[in-house]
């Protein structure tokens, strides 16, 4: 199992805040050296004015403070990010609930779930093969907005043959008396195989092909 570091995100951020410091350096010696010519070849009669000097170096001292902000909050950042990452890595290998259509069948059943906004006259489920060929249609499902739907596959076809072990997709019909649309959320569990990072976020990846957030698991086993 693959289980990708936060670690880049970090380096990202302090090569960034690094470039950032490295840079304020080579100004200050730049503005040092003109400070110290000017100062050596000034009028001792009319001495220059060191009010543009102090402005420019006021400056140069708020961008420092900025850019020491900036460290200590990609460290606090880096450190959150760890965390999270370790917390998440305890779901390998543990069976959670996410919202999702993707399904496994194992010994002959596959379990999903539902949760209608409104109540319903007609619901139906449709099993899906990965190339999206209908195997099965499952009629006269629960009709109430009231709690999640349990339903239980299993594991035959429109035929009454047995259908091979393997990755499925629901999907699930909802209609008011109208026929017209039921706004609802489909629910299956996954066993956690990897956690990756995508754009400095983790994402759980699931055995049935799911990839979710760590924040939308509902339950784990």
């Amino acid at each position: 199992m693959e289980t990708l570091s936060p670690l880049n995100t970090a380096t990202a951020a302090t090569a960034k805040t690094g470039g950032a410091r490295e840079k304020l350096s080579t100004d200050y010696d730049s503005f040092l050296t003109l400070l110290v010519a000017q100062v050596s070849n000034q009028d001792p009669l009319e001495p220059m004015d060191s009010t543009a000097f102090v402005s420019q170096l006021a400056q140069l001292t708020q961008v420092e403070q900025s850019i020491t902000s900036n460290e200590t909050l990609d460290k606090i950042s880096s450190q959150l990010s760890t965390s999270g990452a370790r917390s998440d890595v305890m779901l390998l290998g543990h069976d959670v609930l996410v919202p999702t259509d993707q399904l496994s069948l194992l010994d002959g059943e596959a379990r999903f779930s539902y949760a209608l906004d409104a109540a319903a006259s007609k619901v139906s489920a449709r099993i899906l093969g990965e190339d999206g060929v209908e195997l099965r249609r499952i009629d006269n499902l629960p009709l109430g907005a009231e709690a999640r739907h349990e339903v239980v596959w299993d594991g035959h076809d429109s035929e009454g043959l047995p259908v091979p072990s393997g990755n499925f997709r629901v999907e699930i019909t909802a209609l008011d008396a109208e026929d017209e649309p039921v706004f609802h959320s489909t629910y299956a569990s996954g066993v956690v195989e990897r956690v990756a990072f995508r754009d400095g976020w983790p994402m759980l990846g699931l055995d049935t092909g799911a990839e979710v957030s760590p924040d939308s698991v509902i339950s784990v086993r």
